[in-house]
């Protein structure tokens, strides 16, 4: 028996319907690639890998100032306690400049309030920083915040910039501008958590201080 004959032709694409599908691939090309690549840059390291950098920063200026953090150290001596303690988050960060190399790290990607600087001289402030910084973090109190970020609120209201002393049964939690209702505290100890709002408090009553003072950028 002689195979069926499909009566329907196969036919070849011609010249001109091989070029309008080259040239279609190559507009959306053009247009998806430099989206992805954009989308790309803005992702950056995450928060908790710039959190993890900050601690080991302070471990490392640490080991070369008799095991004391630049909170603990006085301005005459090269650290930041005077202006640490009326909440002064720049001046503790410039003193570590030479351990961070460069301020981006101190920018999470998600906190569209604030901006990048280019250095730590003249045009670095507080909007180029979204992180606390721990002032209560030393050897003795390993579970002391160190650094994390500063998107949380306390019964409801956002915290703002300067020196901030939260009890230990605050109704602490994260606002949803960044990681949704989630955020990374870096320990005294060197360990970095993810945290939910669900337990942050926790996270506060573990450090073994009645309060935890917090220089807010």
């Amino acid at each position: 028996m002689k195979p069926r004959r499909s009566n329907q032709r196969n036919r070849a694409l011609t010249l001109i319907e091989v070029l309008v599908v080259i040239l279609t691939l190559f507009v959306l090309v053009v247009i998806i690639l430099p989206q992805f690549a954009a989308a790309k840059r803005h992702m950056g390291p995450t928060c908790l890998s710039n959190i993890q950098l900050i601690g080991h920063s302070f471990q490392t200026w640490a080991g070369d100032n008799n095991g004391k953090f630049p909170t603990e150290v006085s301005v005459a001596k090269g650290g930041a306690m005077e202006p640490a303690a009326t909440g002064n988050a720049v001046a503790i960060f410039q003193v570590m400049s030479n351990e961070l190399g460069t301020p981006k790290f101190l920018l999470c990607q998600k906190d569209k309030s604030k901006t990048f600087a280019t250095n730590f001289d003249s045009d670095f402030t507080a909007k180029n920083i979204s992180y606390f910084v721990g002032l209560d973090a030393n050897t003795n109190f390993p579970q002391a915040f160190l650094s994390g970020d500063d998107n949380f609120a306390i019964g409801g209201e956002p915290v703002k910039s300067g020196l901030l002393q939260v009890w230990t049964n605050a109704p602490v939690t994260w606002t949803a501008t960044r990681h949704i209702h989630k955020g990374n505290i870096g320990l005294a100890d060197g360990s970095v958590q993810q945290t939910t709002s669900s337990n942050l408090n926790q996270w506060f009553q573990q450090t073994g201080l009645v309060t935890n003072r917090l220089a807010i950028p």
